[in-house]
């Protein structure tokens, strides 16, 4: 659940001058001395185990992604049901994610994420042979929800365990996790082709690697230690309950739901319809999945450069117009020109779909207490991922009752505008406290 992700991302003098100190945050020497500090082997097993999680974050989606072709003609998938299938990750998203911290309170993060890693594992295992259209969806939704538990308890694990490295520790996160997806989406088809050519072996092989992702967590299930560490501060000062402040009724928390919104269905749209695109403009099912990887693996860089810039910026609108312009340029290429300059694109929208860390970056400096930033991301990141569900089914109804990919891209470049209007309106030097 958001709340507990963006403990993380809580604004800190520097980040926010004007803010001075935060009377609702228990000084991190209180709460390092009533915290057990883990053994130095824990330590170790907790950094792998966040590498192997965050590398199968996204594999179930991209190797779909890159074989959509394939699974649509074997399983009779028509254009719009496919659509249905790229929805399906926001849903999830939405859903389980806000699960999650329920769950880590009764049963420890640790064990959450370990049974998040066998979710995904099964489901991967499940979905090729499952049979049929509905039990693909079913094992798709199956590791869906692992994916989504382990994605927003994992911050929560590295501000237990890394409390002086969170920003270290969080790269390193995201790094994995940018290197996991485009890895998906480059070799997925190489390996389907070693494989004997069945699509189903190629989509069944990363269930080896989210099985080995299992194996470090199996050692931590029993530790529950950040279920009290990571309730978020709700009284002030002088511990008299923090005054309720409705978050709807700040403008500057709608702009910033739109924002997480309209980039997610952006990010939704390119994992699962990208290499379709290319494929039907004449580029090679491996080319498809290589200008795939391309697209996600700016991420990695970026994630590092584009948050530290932010935070040093009192307004993140010129980003916001910087990435979405990025996106219109590679929007129009895909439409003018989708094979001649495909590997243009593929880089032009890499840059815009990292509008992600941009967005968590700002839910971070749009309030003045770490409680307010929790809210913030609560209503901004479950809203927003409401919002990113019709996008990609859309798209697929489009291109089943067109016959091309015009409508489509017409329509993603479209939603690019709104997102850079309400991403300057985001990125506005002022507080959810501010407007109430």
């Amino acid at each position: 659940m958001p709340d507990d992700e963006t403990k993380i991302l809580a604004p800190t003098a520097e980040s926010h001058p004007a803010a001075g100190p935060n009377p609702t945050t228990e000084p991190p020497a209180a709460v390092d001395a009533a915290r057990p500090q883990p053994a130095a082997w824990t330590v170790k097993l907790v950094m792998a185990g966040i590498v192997l999680a965050a590398v199968n974050l996204r594999p179930a989606i991209t190797s779909l992604g890159a074989l959509l072709e394939e699974v649509r003609d074997g399983l009779g998938m028509s254009g719009s049901i496919a659509g249905v299938l790229t929805s399906v990750p926001p849903i999830c998203f939405a859903v389980f994610g806000v699960m999650s911290p329920r769950l880590a309170r009764r049963f420890g993060p640790g064990a959450v994420v370990c049974a998040g890693m066998v979710a995904i594992t099964a489901g991967l295992v499940i979905r090729p042979f499952a049979g049929g259209t509905a039990g693909f969806l079913a094992a798709s939704a199956l590791a869906l929800m692992g994916i989504a538990v382990s994605n927003v308890l994992m911050p929560v694990i590295v501000k237990r365990y890394f409390p002086d490295r969170v920003g270290t520790m969080t790269g390193l996160y995201s790094m994995a996790l940018a290197l996991g997806t485009a890895l998906a989406a480059a070799v997925t088809v190489p390996l389907t082709d070693g494989l004997g050519g069945s699509w189903r072996l190629g989509l069944g092989v990363w269930a080896v690697l989210a099985a080995v992702a299992v194996l470090p967590w199996i050692a931590l299930i029993k530790d529950r230690s950040t279920t009290a560490a990571n309730a978020p501060a709700t009284t002030g000062a002088a511990g008299t309950p923090a005054p309720a402040r409705r978050i709807t009724s700040s403008p500057t928390a709608w702009a910033l739901a739109c924002f997480f919104g309209l980039q997610a269905t952006a990010a939704y749209i390119t994992m699962g319809w990208m290499p379709q695109i290319f494929r039907d403009a004449g580029v090679s099912a491996g080319t498809a999945g290589l200008l795939l990887a391309v697209t996600m693996v700016m991420g990695v860089p970026l994630a590092f450069v584009i948050p530290r810039l932010a935070s040093r910026m009192k307004n993140q609108g010129p980003i916001v117009v910087a990435l979405g312009a990025c996106g219109l340029i590679g929007y129009a290429g895909l439409y003018l020109a989708p094979s001649g300059g495909a590997w243009a694109w593929a880089l032009l929208l890499g840059i815009s779909n990292c509008s992600f860390p941009l967005a968590l970056t700002m839910i971070g400096m749009r309030s003045r207490s770490g409680a307010g930033v929790v809210r913030l991301s609560a209503f901004a990141q479950s809203t927003g991922y409401l919002i990113s569900i019709p996008g990609p089914l859309l798209v697929g109804v489009l291109y089943q009752h067109s016959g091309g990919w015009g409508l489509p891209i017409a329509l993603m470049a479209g939603l690019m505008v709104p997102q850079i209007a309400v991403g300057i309106l985001a990125g506005r030097d002022r507080t959810i406290e501010d407007e109430s």
